[in-house]
């Protein structure tokens, strides 16, 4: 029994040698799927020391863009409408060992809750794979395309190089539907200071601004955005990389703004932007302008800086279904702030208890704005209101109350008063 033990635990050991000899052949020769992909990415022969080298192998990891066979990524090669819209959706899903993906959680609760509808109704079944019968890149073009994305009208051909214009324009209308879009006129003044910022479309100018001044696109060294300029393939990824992570976007003066200036306010069309105010007693008015707008329970609207105050629900649903512009006021007052032009305002439209419903709301806001001088305010508002009512004449005027002088507008044919407050300089 001894020997047969010894032969055993020999035969054993040579086993146990041979499967170790094995695994360090095959471990040295074969990596893992991750390891291989890493050890590919490592091969691309011309990107090290590349601006993007970090963001193009971190990205390439997730699966967002591929190299070519012959071992180079080709960063500075430009890059395609329908590639820069498939790595856009695929920049908010997440890649699992298996190569399935799925959707950012942050991304699906940051849309709307239309958007969020389509993606789990329309695109319950989105593979994040290219058609194999037809155009590749349909299944991505129409997604982006029913989420608001991209227009399908916007290129005449989506095999066309993408210039830098033409990224702002999907850049502002992704983060349109993803999170706010920034204040506009201190957009476009600081993209102003581009060197060919006035060389682009009027229209134009509006994207570039946004992208600029929300620090997910840049500048060049030379002080030029690079309008009519083709995105490469790196700054393909670098501004994909600052879209969908907030941490990588470049500081500028408009994202540095101090914080207690910034409102974030809802928008007509459902979204949100942000407002940047001109001092902190501004956008503390508009904070007071919100709460009085509630002592009307749900009859009123928030857009934007104005408040409108209705009658009634019914109205409030009547004016708020219109789809036709229309000149025919159905509200029965408003707040508002003109942050532009650092001027606060009343209108009053004058009809039976109109003054009643909302003097409560007027008053809160007013009593904000005027302090110890309210009750002035108050004359002012309730005598020009009630010689309007009753048929009298009344002129426009300017009065000094406080610190504000206050421009009396009287429109006849709206039978409305007009109270724009503006701070003295």
């Amino acid at each position: 029994m001894g020997r047969v033990s010894t032969r055993g635990a020999v035969l054993a050991r040579k086993v146990a040698g041979t499967i170790m000899a094995c695994l360090l052949v095959f471990g040295n020769t074969i990596p893992t799927g991750a390891a291989q992909a890493q050890e590919q990415q490592k091969r691309f022969s011309d990107v090290k020391g590349h601006w993007a080298e970090a963001t193009i192998y971190r990205l390439v990891d997730q699966g967002i863009l591929d190299g070519f066979p012959d071992g180079t990524f080709r960063p500075n090669d430009p890059v395609t409408a329908d590639q820069f819209v498939k790595m856009l959706l695929l920049s908010y899903s997440k890649m699992y060992p298996n190569g399935e993906r799925a959707w950012k959680s942050e991304f699906t609760s940051a849309l709307s809750a239309a958007n969020r509808s389509i993606l789990q109704q329309d695109y319950r079944d989105f593979n994040f794979k290219a058609s194999l019968s037809g155009y590749w890149a349909k299944p991505f073009i129409d997604l982006a395309s029913d989420l608001h994305f991209i227009n399908k009208s916007q290129f005449a051909d989506f095999k066309t190089n993408l210039k830098r214009e033409q990224v702002s324009e999907i850049v502002y209308y992704t983060v349109k539907e993803t999170e706010y879009l920034e204040d506009e006129p201190l957009s476009m003044k600081s993209a102003a200071k581009l060197g060919d910022f006035l060389s682009a479309k009027a229209r134009e100018q509006r994207f570039v601004a946004e992208a600029f001044g929300k620090g997910i696109m840049e500048g060049y060294p030379n002080g030029y955005f690079g309008i009519g300029q083709e995105v490469t393939r790196a700054e393909s990824l670098a501004i994909l990389d600052r879209i969908t992570d907030k941490s990588k976007r470049v500081a500028t003066a408009v994202t540095e703004t101090q914080p207690e200036l910034q409102v974030i306010v809802p928008t007509k069309d459902g979204h949100y932007k942000k407002v940047v105010f001109a001092n902190a007693k501004m956008a503390s008015a508009y904070t007071v302008l919100s709460e009085a707008a509630k002592l009307r329970g749900t009859n009123y609207d928030l857009v934007e800086t104005t408040a409108k105050l209705y009658r009634d629900g019914d109205t409030k649903a009547k004016d708020l279904s219109r789809t036709v512009p229309s000149s025919e006021s159905l509200e029965e007052a408003s707040l508002w702030i003109e942050p532009e032009y650092r001027t606060y305002g009343i209108t009053l439209h004058v009809g039976d208890g109109v003054l009643a419903r909302n003097q409560e709301a007027v008053e809160k806001y007013a009593n904000a704005l005027f302090g110890y001088d309210a009750l002035k305010f108050k004359q002012l508002y309730t005598g020009v209101y009630g010689m309007v009512e009753a048929g009298s004449a009344v002129e426009n005027q300017t009065v000094a109350i406080g610190s504000y002088s206050v421009e009396v507008h009287v429109e006849k044919a709206a039978n409305s008063v007009l109270f724009s407050i503006l701070e003295k300089m």
